[in-house]
C-alpha cells in the first residue's frame, strides 16, 4: 500500500483541524462536563428560585384583599334571605312547620286547605360536597285542587328557597264514595336549608417566603 504524501500547504491544513479535534475533544472531556455544564444547572434552578420568590411574594401582597373578600363573602352568605331564619335545624323545623300553617291559612281561595298533620324529620345529612345543612318537615294536607296549586307553588317559589320532595296525592274512597267533591289528601317533604352560624372567617395561612441568598448569581 502507498502512503501518499501531503504537501506542506496539505500538511498545515490536516495540523489545523487535527488541533481543533483535540481542543473541542479536550473542552467537553475536561471543562464542560465538570464545569460549564453544572454552572449551567445552579443557574436554571436559580432562575427557578427567583420566579418562586416572585410567587410568593406576590400572594404575600394580595393577603390583605383576599381576607377582606372572604370577610365580605361570608357576611352577605349570613345574610342571604336563601337560607332559613334560623341557625339550629330544630328551631328551623318549627319554622318550617309555621311557615306551611301560614301558606295554607292564606290560601283559601276557590276551595278549603287544611293542615292535617305535620311533625318534623330527623335532620337529613348533607350531600357530598355540600357545604350546608337542611332542616326536614313532614306534612299531611287535605285540600282542593286549586288552592293545594297555590299553596305548593307558594311555598316552592318563595323565600327563604324551600325544596318539595316525596309528594304523594290521593283521594281517600272512602271519603270521595261520600261525596263526589272530596279533598285531596297530600302528603310531601318539606326542607330548607339552615342559615350558616356568623362567624369570624379564619385567617388565610401564612404563606413561606423562599429565601434568596445575598450573593447569588445574576
Amino acid at each position: 500500500m502507498k502512503m501518499v504524501r501531503l504537501n506542506s500547504r496539505d500538511s498545515r491544513i490536516a495540523a489545523i483541524a487535527l488541533l481543533l479535534l483535540v481542543l473541542v475533544l479536550g473542552y467537553f472531556l475536561l471543562l464542560h462536563w465538570w464545569f460549564v455544564a453544572p454552572l449551567q444547572q445552579i443557574r436554571s434552578e436559580m432562575v427557578d428560585l427567583r420566579d418562586t420568590h416572585s410567587r410568593y411574594a406576590a400572594a404575600i401582597a394580595e393577603k390583605p384583599a383576599l381576607q377582606q373578600r372572604i370577610a365580605a363573602l361570608g357576611a352577605g352568605q349570613a345574610a342571604s334571605s336563601a337560607f332559613l331564619a334560623e341557625d339550629d335545624p330544630n328551631t328551623a323545623a318549627a319554622d318550617l312547620m309555621q311557615r306551611v300553617v301560614d301558606v295554607v291559612g292564606t290560601s283559601t281561595h276557590g276551595g278549603s286547605c287544611v293542615v292535617s298533620q305535620k311533625m318534623p324529620m330527623p335532620n337529613p345529612p348533607a350531600t357530598a360536597g355540600e357545604p350546608y345543612h337542611k332542616a326536614a318537615v313532614s306534612i299531611s294536607l287535605s285540600c282542593d285542587i286549586e288552592p293545594l296549586a297555590t299553596v305548593l307553588q307558594a311555598l316552592e317559589q318563595g323565600t327563604p328557597y324551600l325544596f318539595i320532595d316525596d309528594l304523594s296525592i290521593y283521594r281517600n274512597p272512602v271519603a270521595a264514595q261520600q261525596s263526589n267533591v272530596a279533598p285531596l289528601e297530600v302528603q310531601f317533604t318539606l326542607s330548607g336549608y339552615v342559615r350558616p352560624p356568623h362567624a369570624a372567617s379564619p385567617a388565610a395561612p401564612a404563606v413561606g417566603v423562599v429565601p434568596m441568598e445575598a450573593g447569588a448569581a445574576q
